[in-house]
């Protein structure tokens, strides 16, 4: 497997008017890891080395949520940002599949939905064997999941946070209802929203930095120069590409850890 880095920094050079952090912090973001450890150890290489070459800064790395389900090694994730966290000012937010992970280790039925979203690789990833999976009933499936399952890794899930506010960002899963003031918005709509949100035009009071909606390619929307969101969702699980953004000032930059060579 070839990782390689590219900065996919649109706006180097020239000057913003839009967003920023406050002076002396620097932000990075990343995006939907979704089980894939061998990208999110890539990822963290190079946010490493990026926050060392531009100096001295207050950084937070906040990590937007699906960190587990589809991709092979969602144990593998959690306890790399558990690991990352211990060192580093790392913030975590809750995904929508963080949210019926949860929700499945406390029901059956819950479980059934679980495993048919991308909940399978990520039990699987735990100490359960392919062949006593395969064997069992839906509540056998439910008691291995809830023993396989650290309590650490549980309540590890349980204290990721809605949303994050630094500067003029706001940093959520899915998105927020552009219709209501931020202090009202919802779980729910943070951890699951596509529309309206994503064909909002309009003016916000934020920038909203998230993932959760599957893009190509970074989105910017409506504006470059000044945007209301930025999408950074590349399909990790599927594409073998995850995304990140840095943030300093009214700067922006992308780094990307990919599986294919020579883009």
């Amino acid at each position: 497997m070839n990782f390689f880095r590219d900065i996919l920094d649109r706006q180097r050079g020239e000057p913003l008017q839009g967003p920023s952090v406050p002076q002396g912090e620097r932000v990075y973001a990343v995006g939907d890891i979704h089980g894939r450890r061998d990208l999110f150890d890539n990822v963290i290489e190079l946010i490493e080395a990026d926050d060392a070459a531009r100096g001295q800064a207050d950084t937070t790395i906040i990590l937007l949520g699906d960190l587990i389900d589809r991709g092979p090694d969602s144990a593998g994730v959690i306890a790399r940002a558990r690991e990352w966290a211990g060192r580093r000012n790392v913030r975590m937010l809750m995904g929508n599949h963080e949210e019926m992970m949860l929700r499945a280790l406390d029901s059956d039925e819950n479980l059934r939905h679980f495993l048919r979203v991308g909940g399978r690789e990520t039990l699987l990833s735990y100490p359960i064997p392919l062949k006593v999976y395969r064997s069992a009933s839906l509540s056998d499936l439910a008691k291995l999941a809830r023993e396989a399952v650290p309590l650490a890794d549980i309540e590890f899930i349980e204290g990721m946070e809605d949303m994050i506010r630094i500067g003029d960002y706001l940093f959520v899963h899915a998105g927020i209802n552009p219709t209501i003031a931020l202090e009202e918005q919802v779980g729910r709509d943070l951890r699951w929203i596509r529309e309206p949100f994503l064909s909002h035009d309009a003016p916000l009071d934020v920038c909203v930095v998230h993932g959760h909606t599957i893009r190509e390619e970074v989105e910017i929307g409506p504006r470059a120069d000044r945007p209301n969101r930025i999408g950074i969702d590349t399909g990790a699980f599927r594409s073998g590409r995850l995304t990140a953004i840095g943030l300093e000032g009214r700067e922006r930059w992308f780094i990307e850890a990919s599986e294919k060579p020579g883009k």
